[in-house]
């Protein structure tokens, strides 16, 4: 279940600062696409079917208590079906999974129809391939622009792979070793 944080909050004064101007949407993209980022998919079940999506914008949070962040998109269709179950899997993407992350990146589609999985120790669907499994259960969710910040504990984790992982640059896949 959802349990309220810790409400913290910083003021910060801008005293004798001109008010800044937000850069437009293009340029967003153009800079902070020039961060390299790994590769997840989060996954759950909804009505017995698996469910997931692809997650570049996924972290560490607490070593204690061990707990992840992730950012998902407030239209996301799929985040709802994954709260209501409340319990998740992050599948750590390894290199020459492109396929999967486009997979699971679609909208309006069966997601998992051509992916290779299993259900992990405690039946949430684990794509095939994976470099570490991390199963967590939601703890709260703040909003934040247009995306939601979901913060989950971490109930069970396991490496799985020892090799290169998938990356995302500039709107393009890679992996450890250049261009995927």
């Amino acid at each position: 279940m959802l349990r309220a944080g810790p409400e913290r909050s910083a003021v910060h004064s801008r005293a004798g600062l001109p008010p800044a101007e937000a850069p437009g949407a293009a340029a967003y993209k153009e800079v902070l696409g020039r961060f390299c980022t790994g590769l997840t998919v989060v996954t759950s079940s909804h009505a017995g079917e698996p469910v997931g999506f692809t997650c570049q914008a996924f972290s560490a949070l607490s070593l204690d208590p061990p707990e992840v962040l992730l950012s998902v998109q407030q239209t996301s269709t799929t985040w709802p079906r994954i709260r209501e179950h409340g319990r998740f899997g992050v599948g750590v993407l390894a290199a020459g999974q492109e396929e999967l992350a486009q997979a699971l990146a679609r909208s309006g589609t069966d997601k998992f129809r051509d992916v290779d999985w299993r259900p992990s120790p405690t039946g949430l669907p684990r794509p095939e391939g994976l470099l570490a499994w991390i199963e967590c259960e939601l703890v709260r969710e703040v909003v934040a622009g247009d995306h939601l910040l979901a913060i989950a504990s971490v109930r069970a984790l396991e490496p799985l792979a020892e090799t290169a992982p998938l990356l995302y640059f500039r709107g393009r896949f890679l992996s450890a070793g250049g261009a995927a």
